[in-house]
């Protein structure tokens, strides 16, 4: 197992910025999912470390060893792509066997060097267990479903016994149900083998299930990395606030005096008292109620019922899709907001106006115009943007531990007084 360490890590084609001033640590042993829109730059992280991408500025250390110019199969790390690369004439015993025979692998004992044919049995049969191929070991690629085959490529992963494991969209081809069948398999072998996992992915619900730790991009830039409880429930800025999430945060353009926030027709509670200035509000479905006398207005569109909640969207009175000027995500609409309401209530009636209300220490304030969450410092080690009306999370109590481990929970950068291990 190694560490992997990103330092000021950036990645140019031509004009094009893809990863611009990366600095992620992962720890060694960890489940790291980079997570993010198509283009953010994940994959070309995940490559750079597979050495398929050259670096164009800082330092990619594996191990505490630095690998900017190291090629590819020195790096001891194995990668599972989306099209599961498998070699269509060979049987599954024979692609999960490939691997041990093109280069040396790591035993027991720690020493890397060409396995016998005993050994690599032995390895074949062990990684067949893990995921379940032991009825396929004759058939070929051809034959088997997406994700059988998925599972043939992580088996060929896991018999080289690498320091690092580097996952791209492994399920992205698969039906919902295998989706969530693979997640399982997947966050059950890494509990086993204990190895190092960096895992890219789009869907945030991947991110959600199985990470140890996310790692939010956009732009070529992280965003945040924290656990996912830490990234739901403290979000660093609106683009974060509304990609996590099922369904994701509602946001608008607010404006904040005194212990209030202006939004749209109507007015929230905050729980202390606070400058003056523009803000996002923030807010998930699930802290929000319908009730006659909330201060909030809106209108209803329609409801979703889904058997055990219900989803209403609504329409914010007075607030409009265009006011948010911070980066949100592009499916985002601010203004147009989702109620979780528990499924077994009568539903509102579509096209009447209902009052809302939230406890004001479920409100998130973002900065207007840069989107970053008020109070809270940036991945860049910057600091709030001024002016600073207010910042509605509780605070952390000094006596807890920290549960995103040692180092700096907004960078994800080691402690010194830690080190690297």
């Amino acid at each position: 197992m190694a560490s992997v360490h990103f330092d000021r890590v950036s990645k140019r084609y031509g004009d094009v910025t893809a990863v611009d001033g990366l600095d992620l640590f992962v720890e060694d042993g960890e489940f790291m999912v980079l997570l993010g829109p198509s283009g953010c730059g994940k994959s070309t992280a995940l490559r750079m470390i597979a050495g398929l991408e050259e670096i164009s500025d800082g330092e990619l250390s594996i191990g505490g060893r630095v690998v900017n110019d190291v090629a590819p199969a020195k790096r001891d790390v194995a990668m599972v792509f989306q099209s599961y690369a498998l070699y269509p004439h060979m049987t599954v015993a024979k692609n999960i066997e490939s691997p041990l025979l093109s280069k040396p692998s790591r035993t027991e004992s720690g020493e890397v060097r060409k396995l016998d044919k005993t050994e690599r049995q032995a390895r074949i049969d062990e990684a067949v267990r893990m995921v379940g191929l032991e009825e396929y070991l004759g058939r070929k690629p051809g034959e088997l479903s997406g994700g059988q085959r998925q599972r043939v490529a992580v088996a060929r992963a896991i018999v080289s016994r690498p320091e690092v494991y580097l996952l791209d969209e492994p399920l992205s081809n698969l039906d919902a149900k295998l989706r969530a069948q693979t997640r399982a398999e997947i966050t059950e072998l890494h509990q086993r083998l204990r190895t190092t996992i960096v895992y890219v992915t789009h869907d945030q619900v991947e991110a959600m299930t199985m990470a140890d730790r996310v790692a939010i991009m956009a732009d070529g830039r992280l965003q945040q990395v924290g656990t996912p409880r830490e990234v739901y429930e403290r979000p660093a800025n609106a683009f974060v606030a509304g990609f996590i999430g099922t369904p994701p945060m509602n946001t608008a353009a607010g404006h904040v005096s005194g212990g209030s926030a202006s939004v749209g027709r109507g007015h929230l509670d905050l729980p202390d008292p606070a400058g003056t200035g523009d803000v996002v509000v923030g807010i998930r479905p699930e802290h929000l109620r319908i009730d006659p006398n909330g201060t909030l207005r809106a209108t209803v569109r329609h409801v979703e019922w889904l058997g055990y909640e219900a989803l209403a969207m609504v329409d914010l009175i007075g607030s409009d899709t265009d006011d948010v000027a911070a980066p949100l995500p592009e499916d985002a609409s601010p203004g147009r907001w989702i109620v979780r309401l528990d499924g077994g209530a009568p539903p509102p009636e579509p096209g009447i106006e209902v009052g809302l209300v939230v406890d004001p220490a479920n409100v998130h304030l973002f900065d207007a115009a840069s989107g970053w969450r008020l109070g809270a410092a940036r991945p860049d080690g910057s600091g709030a943007p001024a002016p600073e009306p207010v910042d509605t999370a509780p605070a952390a109590d000094p006596a807890s531990p920290d549960p995103a481990g040692p180092g700096d929970p907004a960078t994800g950068e080691p402690d010194p007084a830690v080190g690297e291990a």
